[in-house]
């Protein structure tokens, strides 16, 4: 019985901090990334310029971190800005899953 109880404390102590880093939807992502799409193409992977990343395929912790950033002020740009202000933490989580997981179309020459 000691066991069980051990377990289950065990198991409810690694559970909170995994419930608490809930991460995003990727298809919820996919609905609000309608405006990203303007510069970093469609799911991410066609930029309209060398200025503008590709965002399919890249880590979602470096995703969200960026989003932050711009939301903060942290990091610099105007339209980024602009576009991260208003979104919630939901949103990034779920915008950070649905970029990273589309599959970067980014070709090297060899």
């Amino acid at each position: 019985m000691k066991r069980i109880a051990l377990a289950l404390a065990v198991g409810c102590a690694l559970a909170v901090p995994l419930a608490a880093h809930a991460r995003g939807n990727a298809e919820n992502g996919k609905a609000k990334a309608q405006a990203c799409t303007a510069c970093h193409g469609p799911e991410g992977n066609r930029p309209i310029g060398p200025d503008f990343p590709i965002l399919a395929g890249q880590h979602a912790d470096y995703l969200r971190k960026a989003l932050l950033d711009y939301k903060s002020g942290a990091r610099t740009n105007a339209i980024m800005k602009g576009l991260a202000e208003p979104l919630s933490k939901q949103d990034i989580e779920d915008l950070a899953a649905y970029f990273s997981g589309q599959a970067s179309k980014l070709q090297t020459h060899h």
